[in-house]
């Protein structure tokens, strides 16, 4: 049994017949503005690099892939964010008829993080009285 916990969703029979433990990592690409200025994908790169720092011993001792999908909410993708998300579409659009089924996965993708944004921000504006 497996005390294997880095993973927010775990994709069965990803490669070579191993399983993918995918970590979900949101970041604002202002952070550490004050510091270095900013720097595009300055913030996803840091963040993938934690995460792999973090959990991918654990995958591969449990004989896993670790994918770190991160992401800014300006809605850049990082390189293992960007190879995950096109292995899907590949996936989609060989089981899907449907001309539009190739742009399906990016488009979903986007619109859950602008919904995650929008949340983060009504969740900070005050309180309206009536």
């Amino acid at each position: 049994m497996s005390n294997l916990r880095p993973a927010d969703i775990l994709v069965f029979g990803w490669e070579g017949g191993k399983h993918a433990c995918v970590d979900l990592t949101g970041v604002s690409p202002l952070v550490g503005l004050r510091d270095h200025g900013f720097v595009a994908g300055q913030a996803i790169t840091k963040a993938e690099a934690a995460k792999v720092a973090k959990h991918e011993k654990a995958c591969i001792e449990n004989q896993h892939v670790f994918i770190p999908f991160a992401f800014d909410t300006f809605g850049a993708l990082a390189p293992d964010a960007v190879r995950f998300l096109k292995r899907v579409q590949q996936v989609v659009s060989s089981n899907t008829a449907h001309v539009k089924g190739q742009n399906f996965v990016f488009s979903r993708v986007g619109f859950a993080i602008q919904k995650g944004v929008a949340a983060q921000l009504v969740a900070r504006l005050p309180a309206i009285s009536l």
